[in-house]
């Protein structure tokens, strides 16, 4: 699962002022959570509930969309399913830079997050109780659009918390990001536990339960715990700019409605079409920001060696997110999922990613502590992550064109782990590395285009499944081998420029 920021200035930039974050965090007298503010555990807490249901519903999507009628599904082309699958999760990541906006210009990230939390509840609600293609359409575009803008806002409040000089900001990041993968590591495994019980539709029930107890005890503590923090509007749009604001959105949403309803666009092109919206979006952050007279020649020279860095980690996010999409239906196909005596459902190993992030996560922080200055560059991180995801798919080479539970279990376990540890090597690094090149003037806009990267990536991830054909063994072959070239290539690639890049990068390395 991806990494969320536990560095101290990711957060801080997006939402509420100094002072706020000072009042905050200066009570003496507060209630603490292991010598934190107590408002990271109620954050915490919603967080991990929402990462529950958004990661238990991702283990099920693909097979609900492909699995026949008479199974319980959609009976959807898989191409398709896995298309739908690619551009959800790109979209997400695309609303969380739409929430900030929000967040920063009308509502506030408090609110911004309150009212992600309970479009996420009422998305799975509509996938739980709702049928056929009503369900999954009202059910993906209000989760869509509340985990993007509740990923992003939860973590500006989160560092409206504490003062920009408070040495608790690391550790409680880190704790933070313990409850976002306790989440994605029981959300899978509880979903589709009753998925194989009980159907879908249960699954998604859970996730919907889950999130609404997140939301009631994030509103029950909200007053004690979040007082004031995250509650500025930073950057307020005049109210006469509302109505066109809201009208324009309507319109662009009427659009684009019409042109699959007359059949212009084929949802089977969903995550083309969500990989082209991030790549414009993205161009036009850079270009604004390089662009500016707000941005200083160093900012500008940053911004010039983050475009490798950015197209790194396109590239590592179209074949990690495949966990979703080719390594889904690989799970569903072709592994042996037989343990102990027990199959288990094809969702599960959804979880094998967040359990090793659990078990590793901590360790990587560590190393890079001890190294310190001695560590490796950005740009070597990148290289290394790259080569990591490209050595591990080829590990599917050997049971190419095999049938039904022709590829042991412990070849996914080591092919995840690797996937793993390619992760920690970009997620968490990224995020500290947006931060630190980002202009002054614009902290926000340079996280949101970092996070467009891994939009890119993941919608990306469904676009490539088309590719993939299970059923020809020379197909399938030639599949992960071209994959593993370009990430080869690509990392090579990034290495040999380390230098050029750190360069540009001036004074961050």
């Amino acid at each position: 699962m991806t990494s969320q920021s536990n560095t101290e200035d990711s957060p801080a930039p997006n939402g509420a002022s100094t002072a706020t974050a000072q009042s905050s965090s200066a009570n003496q007298n507060e209630r603490t959570f292991f010598g934190h503010p107590f408002g990271l555990a109620n954050l915490s807490g919603v967080e991990m509930w929402e990462r529950f249901s958004f990661y238990g519903l991702q283990a099920l999507l693909a097979y609900y969309l492909y699995y026949t009628v008479a199974d319980g599904g959609l009976g959807m082309e898989k191409s398709t399913a896995l298309s739908i699958v690619g551009a959800y999760g790109g979209l997400v990541y695309l609303t969380g830079v739409a929430g900030a906006w929000v967040a920063d210009r009308i509502l506030s990230a408090e609110r911004t997050l309150f009212y992600s939390a309970v479009l996420v509840m009422l998305g799975h609600i509509s996938l739980a109780l709702l049928p056929g293609y009503v369900g999954v359409t009202l059910g993906l575009v209000f989760i869509a659009i509340g985990s993007g803008a509740l990923k992003t806002t939860s973590q500006v409040v989160l560092g409206s918390l504490y003062s920009h000089d408070d040495p608790r900001r690391d550790g409680g990041f880190s704790i933070y990001y313990m409850g976002v993968n306790i989440g994605g590591l029981l959300g899978p495994l509880i979903t589709n536990a009753l998925w194989g019980w009980k159907g879908f539709h249960w699954g998604f029930g859970a996730a919907a339960v889950m999130m609404a107890i997140g939301l009631i005890q994030y509103t029950a503590l909200r007053k004690q715990t979040i007082r004031d923090a995250g509650h500025e509007v930073v950057n307020p749009l005049p109210h006469k700019k509302y109505l066109p604001v809201f009208l324009g959105a309507v319109v662009a949403v009427a659009a684009f409605v019409l042109l699959f309803v007359t059949g212009v666009l084929k949802v089977a092109q969903l995550s083309n079409i969500a990989a082209l919206l991030a790549a414009v979006i993205a161009i036009v952050l850079w270009i604004q920001m390089y662009r500016s007279p707000l941005t200083t020649d160093i900012e500008r020279s940053r911004l010039v060696g983050f475009v490798p860095m950015f197209v790194a980690s396109v590239a590592f996010w179209s074949l990690f997110q495949q966990q979703f999409t080719v390594i889904a239906l690989y799970s569903d196909e072709r592994l042996n999922r037989n343990l102990f005596g027990i199959e288990v459902p094809p969702g599960m190993v959804q979880s094998i990613n967040p359990l090793f992030i659990i078990l590793f996560a901590a360790v990587f922080g560590a190393l890079w502590t001890k190294l310190g200055d001695k560590q490796p560059s950005y740009a070597v991180k990148f290289s290394m992550a790259l080569g990591l995801i490209g050595v591990a798919l080829l590990l599917f080479i050997p049971f190419a064109g095999g049938g039904a539970n022709s590829t042991p279990m412990w070849v996914m376990v080591l092919i995840l782990f690797l996937f793993t540890m390619g992760e920690l090597m970009l997620s968490p690094v990224g995020n500290s590395m947006a931060t630190r090149l980002a202009p002054k003037a614009f902290p926000t806009r340079m996280f949101g285009l970092w996070l467009l990267s891994i939009s890119l990536g993941t919608a990306l991830s469904g676009s490539l499944a088309g590719f993939y054909n299970p059923n020809d063994a020379s197909a399938e072959r030639t599949y992960f081998l071209a994959m593993f070239a370009v990430m080869i290539a690509l990392g090579a690639l990034i290495f040999l420029a380390r230098k050029w890049i750190v360069k540009k990068f001036v004074d961050v390395h």
